[in-house]
């Protein structure tokens, strides 16, 4: 078999998979919520945008004052006790 035919060959297959894969993808456990799925509105999308821009804002602040306690408490602390 020539090289041309075996890479042929495996194209095809390869195109057969991913149509099989597609044509199961509306049915079994996750089919019913597919079919229910629905673009959201804009106030719906205006609102998700907010609470997930409040909650990033909200760990990058825990995380900055952590860093801050590790890196400037101890050398406060330092010259505070420093006899």
């Amino acid at each position: 078999m020539r090289r041309i035919d075996r890479l042929f060959k495996r194209a095809t297959e390869l195109q057969d998979d991913i149509e099989h894969t597609a044509r199961r993808m509306g049915k079994g456990k996750y089919g019913r919520v597919l079919k229910m799925a629905r673009q959201p509105t804009q106030e719906e999308y205006i609102k998700t945008v907010e609470i997930t821009g409040l909650g990033i804002l909200l760990l990058g602040g825990l995380g900055f004052t952590i860093y801050l306690i590790w890196t400037e408490l101890p050398r406060y602390l330092w010259d505070v006790l420093a006899f």
